[in-house]
């Protein structure tokens, strides 16, 4: 035993703890079923996938709340096979968001994560804090850590997706809406909820099955004002999340009609999450290919040609500027996905 190391009847004690704290803290993996969640089946490959996704956030979640430490975490989550490793750092990314609000955590693990290889998922990490939120309390919420001003809006994405996924008869079936939602980020409630729009618009793609009709007639429910963000998100999940093929993508796109730019938007902030953290797959191409008319690497480029200098001053958040600079990029390319 080395100096400073606990005799090993107290490390096992610890290890048992941990275990403990995993089992009582991780949804049971019954939850990600679709037929459980009453979501669209287009097919029992759509429907693998898609529960596949799940279990692989739940795992990510899981190692987050045993590991001693944020790097031990990482190495199991290292194991995750490439499609869905994105999804186990998001799951991660909660998990470790409510370590950090916890009495005696010290409230570092969030950072740390951020710090080693969680920066290169660094999206997924902000996403998971989102879901964070959902599972806690408001007046924690201060204690969440999200301190990038434009990458914390994310978050709200994240807050966004779980309540279509885990709430979907109130926020999908009854287009939900809280007037007078607020966080710790700023900004007013009306802007708040254009980002939890996209947020519940990713969902959508869970909700539908992958079936671009489905999520396009759920999506087309909602008010005309909301939808632009949803396509954003629909745009977003299938091009990181895949299950649909080629000629479906494109009836996604005829959908989407006037909400294209925001498709195109979605699909490179994909593009550029799946990139950074080198996970790129075949349908990551393809999404790209047919919203976007590019490669990966080019729709991550327009991502990063078009970020806003900080700060940004006025009524309009960083977060959204960046945004509407994507989308414009679908009109000065011709409107590529046609």
């Amino acid at each position: 035993m080395t100096r400073g190391e606990p005799p090993g009847e107290e490390r096992n004690l610890a290890s048992v703890l941990r275990s403990l704290r995993r089992r009582i803290m991780t949804p049971d993996v019954s939850e990600t079923k679709l037929a459980t969640r009453g979501f669209h089946v287009k097919s029992d490959a759509a429907r693998e996938l898609l529960e596949t996704v799940g279990e692989s956030f739940l795992t990510g979640f899981a190692h987050a709340v045993e590991a001693r430490t944020t790097a031990e975490a990482e190495e199991r989550l290292e194991q995750i096979p490439r499609q869905f490793r994105g999804f186990a750092y998001e799951g991660a990314g909660m998990g470790f968001g409510i370590l950090d609000v916890m009495p005696f955590s010290g409230g570092r693990k969030v950072a740390d994560f951020l710090a080693g290889r969680g920066d290169e998922h660094v999206y997924m990490v902000y996403v998971g804090v989102g879901w964070a939120m959902a599972r806690l309390p408001r007046f924690l919420w201060p204690k969440l850590h999200a301190p990038d001003p434009l990458l914390r809006w994310l978050a709200l994405d994240g807050y966004g997706f779980h309540q279509a996924y885990f709430k979907t008869a109130q926020y999908v079936h009854g287009q939900y809406q809280d007037p007078k939602f607020t966080w710790p980020g700023g900004g007013s409630s009306e802007y708040a909820n254009r980002v939890i729009d996209q947020g519940i618009g990713r969902a959508m793609w869970f909700v539908g099955g992958t079936d671009p009709d489905v999520v396009a007639s759920l999506i087309g429910g909602f008010p005309e004002h909301r939808r632009a963000d949803m396509y954003a998100g629909a745009g977003l999940a299938a091009s990181y999340a895949c299950g649909a093929e080629e000629d479906e993508l494109h009836r996604l796109a005829e959908h989407a009609g006037p909400y294209r730019p925001q498709l195109f938007q979605g699909s490179v902030f994909a593009a550029e999450a799946r990139l950074r953290a080198g996970l790129v797959v075949p349908h990551t191409l393809l999404a790209t290919s047919v919203f976007c008319g590019t490669t990966p690497e080019q729709a991550a480029r327009i991502s990063a040609d078009n970020l806003p200098d900080q700060p940004i001053h006025g009524d309009v958040p960083a977060y959204e500027v960046w945004r509407a600079r994507i989308a414009d990029q679908f009109v000065s390319l011709g409107g590529v996905s046609q």
